[in-house]
């Protein structure tokens, strides 16, 4: 059952925030305490512009630790076999045809905490996603985008 605090993320996408979360804790927290360590010998702190830097990188560290770690606690993880291959929902992999430019374009529809464009991880919740939710195969889309209006067929819907 869900409810306003659960996040619904693909098993890629909560694998993804776990490896994030661990390299955080073991890897960077390691590497920016290093660098505080090494930044206090360098000299007095009121002007020691190397310590700041790190104290910073610290404080972003250690806030992105605890996001991950809010948003892991409140994840639902989609079963593979309850991802919708009838009609578009969040982990379905959808094949689009750009009806202008007649070119097929392929993404996997993502909650917005596991949405990434350039991996064309595309959120439920951006002008894309609202529009193929919930439509079937052959079904047409328009989405609004800043350069305009852009129509889509969707060609296939896997997982």
């Amino acid at each position: 059952m869900l409810d306003d605090e659960t996040i619904l993320l693909t098993p890629a996408g909560y694998s993804r925030l776990e490896k994030e979360l661990e390299r955080l804790r073991t890897v960077e927290r390691r590497e920016v305490a290093e660098r505080i360590r090494d930044s206090q010998r360098s000299g007095e702190f009121a002007e020691n512009a190397e310590y700041e830097e790190a104290k910073a990188e610290q404080a972003l560290v250690e806030g992105r630790i605890r996001d991950l770690r809010r948003t892991l606690q409140r994840a639902e993880v989609i079963e593979v076999d309850a991802i919708p291959t009838d009609q578009v929902g969040i982990g379905s992999v959808v094949t689009v045809r750009d009806m202008g430019a007649n070119e097929e374009w392929t993404i996997t529809l993502v909650g917005s905490v596991e949405a990434d464009p350039d991996q064309d991880l595309i959120s439920d919740e951006s002008p894309m996603g609202r529009a193929l939710m919930g439509k079937k195969a052959g079904a047409k889309v328009t989405v609004d985008v800043p350069a305009g209006r852009i129509r889509y067929r969707i060609e296939r819907i896997a997982r």
